[in-house]
């Protein structure tokens, strides 16, 4: 047992010493998410650093697995390290400093980014054209380490998890709930990291080394993924046929219908592609031809579909992805037909070379394409419905819900690519006020509850929920005696302020909601038709408004009352309803 010990420790040390910047990144990046599930998770500015750490932490376990690679096959490992880190310093201040910035547009900066990572991955160390087989190979042992890993991490995650739960209930332990989390963290990152490169040690010289060809894999693709893919060809093929026969644009998802196609096409012949050299596995190679034949008809039916929704919306980051991949896919679809002696290694290097200049070249990239797109289209809109008077948008104008959602849905989508600069040329000095005060105007998309004058379609789904917020968290209690919370009372509630009693009576989220205050029994404020007043303000709009404050003041006997209110939300489906939350109840003698 002693000796088993030591040959696990012997084997981790190998692996720390050769792989000690993935490992790092990967303690990083386990440890940052740990101190954030410390502080409950509570995305504060301050606290927001540790998911931004960790992003780039966990970005940079690929990262530096493709430059030990590299080194391996080439050298200089200092330089190669210092440039990783210094390209993974660059990309965190890349990414904002607020919870609130971040938004969808940095998902479409950071996925690609991560799938480029593993892309390099697959090719760092065979940029030559030499060693065809060395690169399947290589390719195919990561797949299976990956896989390995996979399985081992999750049965150790399991484990240990489940010793701690063990130990925490039979022993009475009393452990925070927050170890659970933070041991996931650990194992998941850093553990899963460890298991890769202990499935890994010996780098490039082992990943590369000729083996016999996986009898499963042969299975799997054969049977299985091959069949598959021709009743998926046959399935895309009579869609074509009946768009042909009726004459009709095809819709829009038949797009990724055909990427998906496609890719795992192309996967299959990956994996079989050391079977291309043996003549008696024909069918390999009459399904290579006959496979990247048949993506012809389909890749000018996937062009079809992207070009009618671009054309129909503009650019957005996912539209010009999936014309870039449309793109990327034709180019390999000619270089198979085409090339003498195509090579496999062209699949991932020219995806890279794809994704590279879809996030960094000037004017072209997926960012400015979109932005220019959608500034396009925003102002098409305004101009064609006649929303625009002295060219600013005239909120008064009678306009459908559909055209109302669609100029908020691009306010927002401009607001969130902080593109205000844009879109404050077509707000008044009044507009720019109302919309602007509101700390979540680029959430919120704050344009549609400017319309005064929506008339519903009958083809929309109307949206019955007014939700009225209070912008003003902070309460001026001076001049007041007594101040009451919402947690203080339920429903019902009898309070002695001197000799007098006051009765707060407040039910909510029913037919008829009550909200009442009676003072010695005589007294009483009913605050219902304040409520339905605020409601009947915008009885034409749905969705959020914000206000600057809610509340109501009025005098009671010897007494002045004062109800701030944080929300009013009303709902009309089958029968309407009210819910209201009181932020606090003053009140003076």
């Amino acid at each position: 047992m002693l000796r088993k010990f030591k040959d696990t420790y012997y084997k981790i040390g190998q692996a720390v010493g050769e792989f000690p910047m993935v490992l790092l990144m990967a303690f990083l990046g386990s440890v940052s998410l740990m101190c954030f599930a410390e502080l409950n998770f509570d995305a504060r500015p301050e606290n927001f650093f540790y998911v931004k750490f960790t992003l780039v932490s966990v970005l940079g376990i690929s990262m530096m697995f493709s430059l030990k690679m590299l080194e391996q096959r080439i050298g200089k490992t200092v330089f190669l390290e210092i440039c990783g880190v210094l390209f993974l310093v660059s990309f965190y201040f890349i990414l904002p400093q607020k919870e609130e910035d971040f938004t969808e547009k940095f998902a479409f900066l950071l996925i690609p980014t991560f799938v480029l990572s593993h892309l390099f991955v697959s090719f760092a160390a065979f940029l030559s054209r030499e060693k065809e087989l060395n690169f399947w190979q290589y390719n195919k042992n990561l797949f299976i380490n990956i896989f390995l890993t996979a399985i081992f991490t999750g049965v150790l995650t399991g484990g240990v998890e489940l010793a701690v739960l063990a130990v925490d209930k039979l022993f009475d332990f009393n452990f925070n709930d927050k170890i659970y989390p933070q041991i996931f963290y650990l194992l998941s990152i850093f553990g899963s990291a460890l298991i890769f490169v202990l499935f890994s040690q010996g780098g490039l010289r082992t990943l590369e080394k000729d083996g016999s060809y996986p009898e499963i894999l042969k299975f799997f693709t054969q049977y299985i993924l091959i069949p598959l893919l021709i009743i998926y060809a046959f399935i895309l093929y009579f869609y074509a046929a009946k768009i042909v026969f009726k004459w009709e644009l095809p819709r829009g998802w038949v797009s990724y219908l055909i990427l998906a196609y496609s890719i795992v096409g192309i996967f299959a012949l990956l994996i079989v592609h050391p079977l291309k050299q043996n003549s008696a596995k024909s069918w390999v190679r009459m399904f290579s031809r006959i496979f990247y034949f048949s993506l012809f008809p389909l890749l000018f039916l996937l062009f079809v579909a992207i070009f009618t929704r671009i054309l129909e919306y503009g650019y957005t980051e996912p539209r010009y992805f999936v014309l870039l991949l449309a793109v990327w896919l034709g180019s390999v679809v000619l270089y198979f037909n085409l090339a003498q002696k195509p090579t496999i290694k062209y699949i991932p290097v020219s995806l890279f070379v794809f994704g590279i200049f879809s996030l960094t070249v000037p004017y072209l990239n997926t960012f400015s394409v979109a932005k220019r797109s959608q500034r396009a289209e925003f102002s098409k809109i305004l101009i064609e419905n006649n929303l625009l008077k002295d060219q600013k948008i005239d909120f008064g104008t009678k306009v459908t819900d559909s055209i109302a959602d669609e100029v908020s849905n691009k306010f927002m989508y401009l607001m969130q690519r902080s593109d205000s600069a844009f879109v404050v040329n077509f707000l008044s000095e009044k507009d720019r006020r109302d919309i602007f005060k509101a700390k979540n105007h680029r959430q919120y998309g704050g344009l549609r509850a400017q319309f005064s004058d929506i008339i519903p379609t009958k083809n929309t789904v109307q949206t019955n929920r007014l939700e009225i917020f209070s912008q003003n968290k902070i309460r001026d209690i001076s001049g007041y005696d007594y101040m009451f919370r919402p947690e203080d009372f339920d429903q019902k509630m009898t309070v002695n302020v001197g000799n007098d009693i006051f009765i707060f009576e407040n039910i909510s989220n029913v037919k008829d909601p009550t909200f009442k205050i009676t003072l010695n029994n005589n007294k009483s404020w009913d605050l219902k038709p304040f409520l339905n007043g605020k409601i009947a303000e915008y009885k034409v709009r749905s969705g959020r408004v914000e206000q600057e404050e809610i509340s109501a003041e009025k005098q009671l006997g010897d007494y002045t009352v004062k109800v701030y209110f944080n929300n009013i939300i009303a709902e009309k489906e089958l029968v309407q309803r009210m819910y209201f939350n009181v932020g606090y109840i003053l009140i003076a003698k």
